[in-house]
């Protein structure tokens, strides 16, 4: 299973960026998607997820400013990003869950390779 993102880049405060990221090979099913990121020095955290059944949650600092979606068919998960923040400077990078087999006891994780994102003027 691969997970390719793109869309990140350098955007001035206020602007907006829309992350993408397609999940390719074996898959039988797809639970969790997520996206995560990770400023310079600090840990890496949950951006926002969102789940199968399309119940979603978002971290406080993006709340109102920040929306994921996810289209099934094509396995592809996105992040839009508007009134960005330089406080919003990461890589992002997307996350998900995934039966390669319909016998797999449990979905396994899979992450992609980030995509950089800079807020600044």
């Amino acid at each position: 299973v691969q997970l390719q993102a793109s869309g990140g880049g350098l955007v001035q405060p206020g602007g907006s960026l829309r992350l993408s990221c397609a999940v390719s090979g074996r898959i039988f099913s797809i639970d969790v998607m997520g996206w995560y990121r990770q400023a310079p020095g600090k840990q890496r955290e949950l951006v926002a997820a969102i789940t199968s059944d399309g119940t979603i949650n978002f971290a406080d600092s993006v709340k109102g400013r920040l929306t994921i979606s996810r289209d099934n068919a094509e396995n592809t998960l996105y992040l839009q990003m508007n009134s960005l923040k330089p406080e919003d400077t990461a890589v992002y990078y997307c996350n998900t869950f995934v039966r390669e087999w319909a016998w797999a006891p449990v979905p396994k994780p899979f992450w992609g390779q980030g995509t950089q994102v800079t807020v600044s003027s």
